[in-house]
């Protein structure tokens, strides 16, 4: 064992540094690697079978980890993409991919739908892997293509309880060979079970979760907090699985019950380095999956196959981009992130392959198709990366943290328009400020204005103690992005409880998120300034310039006052609703109470205007 380790790690040791400076990205070096070590090339490692069952698990980890970063109300608005895009991708993939097995391949239809099911899935490793990497996973491309890997990952249930129904060779005879401990129930029973432990994980993890976390912390010992983030993973992914679900589904909904944790980072910064040693030694065994005797023996079929699987699926998706309006080249990130076979094909040949639903041969062909796919699929974005996307394409690394100057009075992460405006004022004042940016072009352009601007994520913990985060008086958050500002804060009042904060609100839903972790200094990027146009646009409609700056002051004053009185209500759209209507009416009354005042006012002027003309013009007289 340990003798394949070394040899395993050194594969990758030397490969994927390579593979990332060429441009191909690590993905692609991890393949690469498993070709060179598997059984056709050097054959320093053998099958790949029970590795690669081992190294599945990195795919549950991932979603794991893409669960902690979506809160419900996020996962909630992707609903639409999930079961409108990801229902219609699987749907319309599958049927194609039959027509063509039936009726051009002239297989058996049992066979037919079963391999037209196993390449409508993606690869969900590959693709997040490599999106995430790009940075392209919060584009809308990336939003979308998450949102059909997550259906897809769904599928894999159904059909998984199709199979056996298209079987060749007795169901019985492989029922001992199954650990699903709820096969023999009837269908409905199965059905409630697996709903009952959806809901468990999902109370559990909302209400049992915190206070054992709370325990954990308490011991101050990192390696414990370790151990229970990596056993409540393995436990959930082994209840799924003995009860027929996938354990990346469970993992997934876990991570999504968790993402408002007060515990989310320390989680994901436990996980994360078991999730890329697994993720990469998956990309490994696939690689080294490659049967190059069959592909040599039948190279222009396979070839055929491998461009007919991915030109079918990314007609498919395309059509879908145009039809569910992704935005131009988006569309193309969208296609291209698809368009190829899934890790979870490789199970459900197994199962094909046990149930006689394939032949042996077909099984092989198709495990080589997909896994050359695989192999494509980093190509394929790296094709869309270096062509399509070239003027985005700004390769550049963060400033070392040696590289930073620190402050020991303000850091403001985020210069571009917002907090240029803040540094301004603050460098006028005489303070020295330690700027971090993350934007490589906003960069460029500062510097070429004689700027001190580092490029770094303020979201990372050396790089904000690089800018002096230990000595210094205050952070400015002055980033666009909600999720971030609220990384950047939560990481700041962990580790640096000193250091006091100001940040951009994006919008009032996200002044609210501010508010619930503590931040009372911020300011909403559009109030001020609509504000200050709300009453120009008086003035323009013919009320006295101070009548209208009374009106905005009381507009302003009233409206931070109901962003405290409304924050507790926030989530409860019933309650919020209710609230915000009486807010509205409380506005109305004050306004109109205050025109009334000033109505009084005026006519006492007036009056005292009056008498004292008259006066005025007696004594003349």
């Amino acid at each position: 064992m340990l003798e394949m380790a070394v040899i395993y790690l050194a594969a990758a040791i030397v490969a994927v540094p390579i593979a990332k400076r060429l441009g191909l990205g690590s993905v692609l070096g991890y393949l690469i690697a498993g070709i060179l070590i598997g059984p056709f090339v050097f054959e320093l490692v053998g099958d790949q079978t029970d590795v690669m069952h081992f190294a599945e698990f990195g795919v549950v980890m991932m979603l794991f980890l893409v669960g902690l970063e979506l809160q419900p109300s996020r996962l909630w608005k992707l609903r639409n993409s999930i079961v409108g895009l990801g229902g219609l991708q699987v749907l319309l993939t599958s049927s194609l991919f039959f027509i063509i097995c039936y009726f051009v391949l002239s297989l058996r239809w049992e066979t037919a739908l079963a391999i037209g099911l196993m390449l409508a899935l993606s690869s969900t490793a590959i693709v997040l892997q490599t999106l995430t990497e790009k940075g392209w996973i919060k584009q809308e491309a990336g939003q979308s293509a998450f949102s059909v890997l997550l259906f897809q990952d769904i599928a894999v249930i159904p059909i998984l309880a199709l199979l056996p129904l298209l079987a060749f060779n007795e169901i019985t005879s492989l029922s001992s060979s199954h650990s699903n401990l709820i096969e023999h129930y009837p269908v409905y029973l199965q059905v409630a079970i697996s709903i009952a432990t959806i809901a468990i994980i999902i109370l559990a993890g909302k209400y049992i979760s915190a206070p054992l976390f709370r325990y954990i912390a308490e011991t101050r010992l990192r390696e414990l907090f370790t151990l229970f983030a990596l056993f409540l993973v393995i436990v959930i992914a082994v209840i799924m699985q003995k009860i027929g679900l996938s354990p990346a589904l469970g993992t997934f909904l876990a991570g999504v019950v968790l993402a408002e944790s007060e515990f989310r980072h320390e989680l994901e910064v436990d996980i994360e380095p078991f999730k890329g040693l697994l993720l990469g030694l998956f990309f490994i065994t696939v690689g080294a999956s490659i049967d190059f005797p069959l592909l040599i023996a039948q190279f222009n079929h396979v070839i055929v196959f491998v461009l007919g699987l991915i030109i079918t699926k990314a007609l498919v998706l395309y059509i879908l981009a145009k039809l569910f309006k992704i935005k131009s080249k988006q569309k193309l990130l969208f296609t291209f992130a698809l368009a190829q076979g899934g890790e979870f094909a490789f199970v459900l040949l197994s199962l094909t392959s046990s149930l006689q639903i394939l032949t042996v041969e077909q099984t092989k062909i198709t495990t080589l198709v997909v896994a050359i796919s695989m192999l494509m699929a980093p190509l394929l974005l790296m094709v869309y990366e270096k062509v399509i996307d070239r003027e985005n394409n700004i390769q550049q690394v963060f400033d070392e943290p040696e590289q930073i100057e620190p402050t020991k009075n303000v850091i403001i992460a985020g210069y571009g328009r917002f907090g240029q405006i803040v540094g301004r004022l603050l460098t006028a004042q005489g303070y020295h400020l330690s700027i971090l940016d993350h934007s490589p072009s906003q960069i460029d352009l500062l510097r070429r204005f004689g700027n001190k601007v580092f490029y770094g994520d303020a979201a990372r913990q050396d790089l904000l103690a690089a800018s002096g985060a230990n000595d210094a008086q205050l952070l400015v958050i002055a980033i666009d992005d909600a999720d971030k500002v609220l990384e950047i804060a939560t990481l700041a009042q962990k580790y640096y409880p000193h250091l006091k904060i100001a940040a951009r609100a994006v919008d009032r839903r996200h002044a609210y998120q501010l508010m619930h972790i503590g931040i009372t200094t911020f300011k909403r990027e559009t109030f001020d300034s609509a504000l200050n146009l709300g009453v120009e646009a008086l003035t323009l409609l013919g009320n006295d310039s101070a009548d209208a700056r009374r009106a905005g002051e009381i507009f302003a004053q009233h409206d931070e006052e109901s962003l405290i009185a409304l924050a507790e209500l926030w989530g409860d759209d019933h309650s919020y609703g209710i609230a915000v209507k009486q807010r509205i009416e409380d506005l109305k009354q004050v306004l109109s109470k205050d025109n009334a005042k000033q109505d009084k006012l005026n006519t006492c002027r007036e009056n005292v205007y009056e008498e004292t003309h008259k006066d005025t013009s007696f004594n003349n007289n």
